[in-house]
């Protein structure tokens, strides 16, 4: 008798394994993805919903650059592309009532912008005399990547482009519009004809 109720509740328990780990992963699951999907929606599909903190702390609304034409780029401090800030500033200067230039400092690459808000601020200030709009230290790449990057790297999202930074000092540009142009690599310098024909355009 003894034998016979092991057996049962030997079979009771191996029946009821299975099902309780059937019950368990999918929900597991889909905790999992209702987390992507929130993560996912509190992307803005609009350039200009966007509000981010410029270098000194200060909120900016992108709402502000409404008809105007952007360069969005990534930037840092310790890259050989950093002397490319003069060419920033000298297209600033040349088409600043053509053109807006954002500049985010990362640390994406090669870890060549560890510096703090101020240390950047100051760096650019003393070497290259930045005056065009620099904002608060951001990651551009990987699963920390903040929101105006995704937005800029996912054809979902805007449009047509997949491409993210591949090093620093990549260049998105944005039309009047609010609507992503075009992608250009770091090799390609703030000077170059094809960016001054998007402005002149």
């Amino acid at each position: 008798m003894k034998i016979l109720l092991s057996f049962t509740a030997l079979a009771l328990l191996a029946f009821q394994s299975p099902q309780s780990n059937r019950q368990e992963f999918p929900m597991e699951n889909n905790d999992l993805e209702l987390v992507s999907n929130e993560d996912y929606m509190n992307i803005q599909e609009n350039f200009y919903d966007f509000t981010m903190n410029d270098i000194d702390g200060n909120p900016v609304d992108f709402s502000a650059f409404k008809g105007k034409k952007l360069l969005i780029v990534n930037v840092a401090s310790k890259c050989g592309y950093t002397p490319q800030y003069a060419e920033l500033q000298e297209l600033y200067e040349a088409y600043k009532d053509q053109i807006t230039i954002l500049a985010f400092p990362a640390n994406n690459f090669g870890g060549q912008e560890p510096g703090t808000n101020e240390d950047i601020k100051s760096f650019c200030s003393e070497n290259y005399g930045v005056t065009f709009p620099m904002f608060e230290k951001i990651s551009v790449k990987g699963v920390d990547k903040h929101p105006l990057y995704r937005w800029l790297s996912d054809k979902n999202l805007n449009g047509w482009n997949n491409t993210e930074p591949s090093w620093n000092f990549c260049k998105y540009f944005i039309n009047e519009k609010g609507e992503l142009v075009k992608f250009f690599p770091s090799s390609v310098k703030p000077m170059d004809e094809e960016i001054i024909a998007l402005i002149k355009a």
